[in-house]
């Protein structure tokens, strides 16, 4: 019974360290906490985020916000054709005073590595992002090291400026988490925001209310979150049905079942709940399977959209019963 006692409240208390960081996130990132509730379950999940937007809504804000809220390390790359992949993932240098050669860090080596326009550098660096994502290491000349844990990606990209960008393949595409959109503030948003800034910088004003310690207990308690078998096979349900619907030319990866999985994990523990409920599930399916999808040129041309595809799936299976 104590045993209970204690894994209750260290749960309430991980719980409301999670909230704190999207309170202090919130100081910055006006009226989007949906947006920041996303990024904040992709990091509880250890995946990877592709921010898709236009420019000037805040994306680079708010990856710098969630670093500062969390005491992460947090390094910035401007992502242009120049750069290279030894950039990203380092590399070996001759030293004259030791007589031997020794390994010089690159950018992945952080906590949470912002890859702003990731799409404007060339497939070879984009690639060796690829070792990172996946396997949270990097191998510079045959030698393995290990990144800094937790490990994050938040790349950017534009929507509509696709001029001279090299857009993201489907096996790097299938390593993101999620993808999502910040938008547009409305009218009384965009005032309190320029308000906000009239004489100082809100991210000034975020503190780090969480410890890296913290941050990966939370991780680990994440990874513990029930989920019984009928959600299981739910989720393979949701996924599978998009390798043989009839507008989708490419459908999702075993990968996106075990994704979803986590991320549905990590929306129940931010819910302040043990377990997964197929709500969690159908709110997280368009933010893990839609950057995954590739329609077919009829499906194009009737204006469908893998968001209208994974509707019509979600209504067509029935979800299982659950205790709420």
């Amino acid at each position: 019974m104590r045993d209970n006692i204690k894994g209750n409240y260290v749960a309430e208390e991980q719980n409301r360290k999670i909230k704190q960081i999207i309170d202090e996130v919130e100081k910055v990132i006006i009226g989007k906490r949906d947006v920041v509730k996303m990024l904040v379950i992709a990091l509880l999940s250890g995946g990877h985020v592709l921010i898709e937007d236009v420019p000037g809504v805040g994306k680079t804000t708010l990856a710098t916000a969630i670093s500062k809220s969390t005491g992460l390390q947090c390094r910035r790359s401007q992502f242009t054709p120049d750069v290279m992949a030894s950039d990203i993932t380092g590399f070996t240098i001759y030293n004259k005073d030791t007589n031997d050669f020794e390994y010089r860090p690159g950018m992945v080596m952080c906590n949470l590595l912002l890859a702003d326009e990731i799409n404007r550098t060339s497939p070879k660096t984009q690639s060796a992002l690829l070792e990172a994502m996946e396997e949270q290491n990097v191998t510079v000349d045959g030698i393995t090291y290990q990144l800094p844990q937790p490990f994050m990606v938040i790349a950017t990209q534009n929507e509509l400026g696709f001029v001279g960008t090299y857009p993201l393949p489907e096996a790097q595409l299938d390593r993101f988490l999620m993808k999502i959109s910040v938008g547009y503030p409305t009218l009384e948003q965009e005032v309190n925001i320029i308000a906000s800034r009239q004489t100082a910088d809100p991210l000034e004003a975020v503190n780090a209310v969480c410890t890296k310690k913290e941050l990966i207990s939370c991780i680990e308690s994440v990874q513990y979150v029930n989920i019984e078998q009928s959600v299981y096979r739910y989720i393979v349900q949701l996924v599978s049905s998009t390798r043989n619907h009839k507008s989708i030319l490419l459908g999702a990866s075993p990968r996106s079942s075990l994704l979803l999985m986590r991320a549905s994990q990590a929306c129940a523990f931010l819910s302040g709940r043990a377990y997964v409920t197929p709500e969690d599930v159908l709110r997280m399916t368009p933010h893990v399977l839609e950057h995954r999808l590739q329609l077919t040129q009829d499906a194009k041309v009737r204006k469908m959209t893998p968001l209208n595809v994974l509707r019509e799936i979600a209504k067509s299976i029935i979800p299982p019963y659950h205790r709420d």
